[in-house]
């Protein structure tokens, strides 16, 4: 599927944006790369860390892919020292130079077939070039599970029969089956982040900025209302708000570096 500029509201997505952007640094500080002529943010959202990749790599001809236009709009201001395009994330191809790195944050879990997407992508890279990816690993989460069973119930289901939500990884070591034998090096390994969100409903919150976004965007205001207020009481009982007003909302991830 391709990420649609209806998809993403960016200050929705950047309440948390202190959460988000922890993995992207965690997975940026593990990429093997000294020196890079040509760097690819794919999946660049707002540019948060478009911008990182240009200051470690500031020779470099950094350019950021997203598939939505309203999250380009944010990143061409937050980064104008690079160059931005619209894309598919299942189809894109460099039209300039051999990327050195394509580093991909929380978004190549939004398609599918993961199968021949990876090799693909590996093949796109210079000599020694590198892919980094990092995505979430939520799809057996509450967080991500009740989002497809409350859509199947109440008088919102007609309109999310066909719901963009993201879907699920592979199990890890197909990855590592699909990826070793093409590179020089894998380095693969998964995190839990133990989230600690405020407010009423922030686990909800969370979600509205990314997940949940496919679901909503295809209702009317008045299910619309209705379908988040059914989902935001389904997932109180696995994320109740502790003592002190906070909820706590374990988030896995899995990370990929591959080295050609």
């Amino acid at each position: 599927m391709s990420i649609t500029s209806s998809t993403w509201d960016p200050t929705q997505y950047l309440k948390f944006s202190n959460e988000r952007v922890r993995p992207a640094f965690d997975l940026l500080a593990q990429v093997p790369v000294e020196t890079a002529a040509h760097v690819v943010d794919l999946g660049c959202g707002t540019g948060n860390m478009t911008v990182i990749l240009k200051q470690r790599f500031a020779d470099a001809d950094v350019l950021g892919v997203d598939g939505a236009e309203t999250m380009l709009d944010k990143a061409r201001t937050a980064a104008p020292a690079c160059r931005f395009e619209q894309g598919d994330f299942s189809t894109w191809a460099p039209s300039g130079g051999t990327p050195d790195l394509i580093y991909s944050n929380a978004a190549l879990h939004w398609v599918t077939n993961h199968e021949t997407l990876f090799p693909r992508l590996l093949g796109l890279l210079a000599p020694g070039g590198v892919l980094a990816v990092q995505m979430p690993a939520m799809h057996d989460a509450p967080l991500r599970a009740l989002q497809n069973e409350v859509a199947r119930q109440g008088p919102w289901s007609r309109y999310l029969d066909d719901a963009g939500y993201a879907r699920g990884l592979l199990p890890t070591g197909t990855y590592y089956d699909i990826i070793r034998p093409l590179v020089a090096s894998l380095n693969i390994w998964e995190t839990t982040y133990l989230h600690v969100l405020t407010g009423e409903d922030a686990v909800t919150e969370w979600a509205a900025g990314s997940s949940l976004r496919p679901f909503l965007d295809k209702l009317p205001p008045d299910q619309k209302a209705a379908y988040r207020a059914a989902y935001s009481e389904a997932l109180r009982p696995h994320y109740p708000r502790r003592p002190d007003g906070t909820t706590l909302l374990p988030f896995k991830r899995l990370f990929l570096i591959a080295r050609i």
